[in-house]
């Protein structure tokens, strides 16, 4: 229990700010400019960048307009979703949980305008690119972090695989190179030459018994 409260408390913090901070700028925007109104600090920059309160009945970046019950209804399931699989992502993936909490945020975020006044609010235009908000720009990001996420947890597994399988392939050598087992005859060897290594020296014919040849005056010796 105490583990789903400290997961809980990391995922709502995350998504809560960004909630909060989205819906106090679009606040900001339906209170200073009429619908379609638009404003930039300085007329230089208003080509390029301008706050515009503009009124999204589709998806994020005013895509599929008047289906806005349909992405209603996919937000809730997103967000329950999240809410279920959170606590079940390991606390050492922190990139897939950042990713989780800013997706969560957003979709809450876009959810409530939906609730609330039927279309969400667009403020954010930059050039000749679709018209966003905070909650947009959340979703987008968390999905680039969870990609990134993915990515590095595949570059790790494949070089801890690599790590694995040097180990396992210079397993079962000795020091000096030689792989065969205990009691094992090296091969290449045939049967005469390992009988012949493991044969007595005998002493030459005519040597009395007992004697020993000595190998480096060829004299011997008898007992």
């Amino acid at each position: 229990m105490k583990r789903y409260i400290k997961d809980y408390v990391f995922l709502l913090s995350i998504a809560g700010v960004i909630v909060g901070f989205d819906q106090w700028t679009k606040f900001l925007v339906r209170q200073n400019l009429g619908p379609a109104d638009y404003w930039s600090p300085w007329p230089w920059l208003e080509p390029y960048a301008r706050i515009v309160n503009w009124h999204n009945t589709g998806a994020a970046f005013g895509m599929l307009q008047d289906f806005g019950k349909v992405f209603m209804v996919l937000a809730i399931l997103v967000s329950l979703a999240i809410l279920y699989y959170f606590p079940r992502v390991e606390r050492s993936d922190w990139l897939v949980r950042l990713a989780m909490s800013m997706q969560l945020g957003g979709a809450v975020g876009n959810l409530i305008d939906r609730f609330h006044q039927g279309f969400v609010t667009d403020f954010i235009s930059l050039g000749t690119f679709a018209v966003f908000n905070v909650a947009d720009a959340s979703i987008s990001v968390g999905v680039a972090v969870l990609l990134l996420a993915v990515w590095l947890k595949e570059r790790e597994e494949k070089a801890r695989a690599a790590e694995d399988g040097l180990a396992l392939g210079g397993g079962g050598s000795d020091v000096n190179g030689d792989d065969n087992l205990p009691g094992q005859d090296a091969p290449g060897k045939n049967e005469d030459e390992t009988e012949t290594e493991r044969s007595p020296i005998l002493p030459p014919a005519g040597m009395p018994q007992g004697a020993k040849p000595f190998l480096d005056t060829g004299e011997m010796q008898s007992e």
